[in-house]
């Protein structure tokens, strides 16, 4: 086994401490102290994979979600990506719960956008070639800054009331809205967007 397997082996294990703990105590009052003890693990171990508790559950979200978005075509799949990512959050509510619980909306939608940053900027790469437009590097920078604040939230505000549309509406008009309005922004006068106003 490889050391970089050795490590991820390591990271999966203290990955399934901290869901355990979750299960029954807010994150605020997990410690790496019961991780470690629960892992086996001493806490040099801990610090030299991550930072602190949030650093884990980053990486595990990261790692459950974002990495497993990125292979998608996001261009081509969108509607696979956004039903991913529904049943993510409908298999994870006890993790999004405590998330939610220990950093608020505010600090939720932060610890999704550039994540979410990343994936729209794929898209709007895979849009550029397709309309062979260049945008303006502020101008890109904004539409992934807009877009990444649009759906974070969005989600959020589903994931904690579920009333306000149905699974079904949101996959349809997330789908719909980010296909329709971004492909529009891309491919809008191009010619004001082109290299030579950078």
């Amino acid at each position: 086994m490889t050391q970089t397997d050795i490590s991820l082996k390591t990271k999966q294990t203290m990955v399934a401490s901290l869901k355990k703990f979750m299960e029954t105590k807010p994150l605020s009052r997990i410690t790496v102290s019961e991780i470690c003890k629960d892992c086996g693990f001493n806490r040099k171990t801990f610090y030299y994979h991550f930072e602190d508790i949030y650093d884990l559950l980053r990486w595990m979200l990261e790692q459950e979600a974002i990495i497993a978005v990125k292979k998608f075509n996001l261009l081509e799949d969108s509607e696979k990506v956004v039903r991913f990512l529904l049943d993510y959050v409908d298999s994870n509510k006890h993790i999004l719960n405590c998330v939610y619980d220990a950093m608020g909306r505010e600090g939720m939608k932060r610890f999704f956008l550039a994540d979410f940053n990343g994936s729209i900027d794929l898209i709007i790469a895979g849009m550029e070639k397709e309309t062979g437009t260049a945008l303006a590097p502020g101008y890109r920078q904004f539409l992934c800054s807009f877009y990444s604040n649009a759906l974070s939230g969005i989600l959020i505000d589903w994931f904690h009331d579920r009333t306000i549309r149905t699974r079904e509406e949101m996959i349809r008009y997330i789908t719909m809205t980010v296909a329709s309005s971004l492909r529009g922004a891309v491919s809008a006068k191009a010619d004001s967007y082109s290299p030579a106003y950078k």
